[in-house]
């Protein structure tokens, strides 16, 4: 896993990439939704209920910042992104 933090055009950004299962595309575009997972097959004792995303997306909105995901696909890992304004 990697963490990086960095400063731009009034906000500060920070990413968590890793090396994981990865996303794959068509996924995307939902995985920020409220009791959404990509793997459905997966047991409620081995993976979480879809809900942690969602609440991360909130508290960054909240704060007035964005957060995205991007992976270039299966088996290929994943990078989650969030901006919050820079205090001034």
């Amino acid at each position: 896993m990697v963490v990086r933090a960095w400063g731009t055009d009034g906000e500060v950004a920070v990413s968590v990439a890793d090396t994981g299962v990865g996303i794959p595309p068509e996924h995307l575009p939902f995985v920020f939704d409220r009791f959404y997972r990509v793997d459905r097959s997966r047991s409620r004792t081995g993976g979480g209920t879809g809900i942690g995303l969602t609440i991360a997306k909130g508290l960054v909105e909240l704060h007035g910042g964005r957060i995205w995901a991007e992976s270039p696909g299966a088996g290929q890992g994943s990078t989650f992104t969030f901006t919050l304004p820079a205090a001034r």
